[in-house]
């Protein structure tokens, strides 16, 4: 299957941020209207907060909008590690302070044991997703999806039923929460948001047709194409 990719291209960060919480807000909005609630997983690191901080402003539906996470370290939120506190810090203000936050991390003695207790509380929310936010890492991982992952062809399986998947990975530095990819990609709407010329070289190498970095199974799953919003 060939990468099916939807480039919005903008000229500032600014931009980018105002445009694609536009975007974002409509889509919730829209589910609300049709189906009385709205379902948004959102990812940490630092590129989404000022995009995280204009959506906060939109007039949307919020206390009928569920927000979890698209992946998270298994660390509580009191850790500046934390996707949920970042998420609370940027996102969860404003108007959306109104919004049902899920997080993904629960106290447990492993991480197997905190995916289970994470996967019982996100299987009682409204699925499929509505909007499906990614960010990129420099090596071409997404959610956590690395690529040195012990249980990687698990997280990208098409047939793959859970909820929230344990991940342990070098390279991620503790273990993870994450989405598996199936549950991703039965949003209705998948966007890709990145900035800087560095990632954008990343993601392009990772749309060619022999590349097997993690982020092209995203954009491989065939269903619809992939929303990827960038600016320099």
């Amino acid at each position: 299957m060939s990468a099916q990719a939807d480039w919005h291209i903008f000229q500032t960060r600014d931009e980018l941020a105002q445009a694609f919480a536009a975007t974002v807000a409509e889509t919730l909005q829209q589910a609300v209207a049709r189906k009385g609630s709205g379902f948004v997983a959102v990812s940490g690191g630092t590129t989404p907060a000022n995009f995280f901080r204009v959506l906060s402003t939109k007039q949307i539906d919020w206390k009928n909008v569920v927000v979890t996470l698209i992946d998270e370290r298994f660390v509580p939120e009191t850790s500046e590690r934390s996707n949920a506190a970042f998420a609370h810090r940027t996102l969860l203000q404003n108007r959306a302070a109104e919004t049902r936050f899920v997080p993904l991390y629960h106290p447990a003695a492993t991480i197997e044991e905190g995916a289970e207790r994470a996967s019982q509380v996100l299987k009682d929310l409204p699925w499929p997703l509505d909007v499906a936010i990614l960010g990129m890492g420099g090596d071409g991982h997404t959610a956590s999806f690395f690529p040195d992952a012990t249980t990687l062809d698990t997280l990208l399986a098409p047939s793959e039923t859970g909820f929230v998947l344990p991940v342990h990975a070098t390279s991620a530095g503790e273990p993870r929460l994450t989405l598996p990819l199936a549950r991703i990609e039965a949003a209705q709407r998948i966007a890709v948001h990145i900035e800087g010329t560095e990632k954008k070289t990343v993601l392009e190498a990772a749309l060619e047709p022999t590349a097997n970095r993690p982020i092209s199974a995203v954009f491989r799953q065939g269903r619809k194409p992939v929303e990827i919003f960038w600016a320099p």
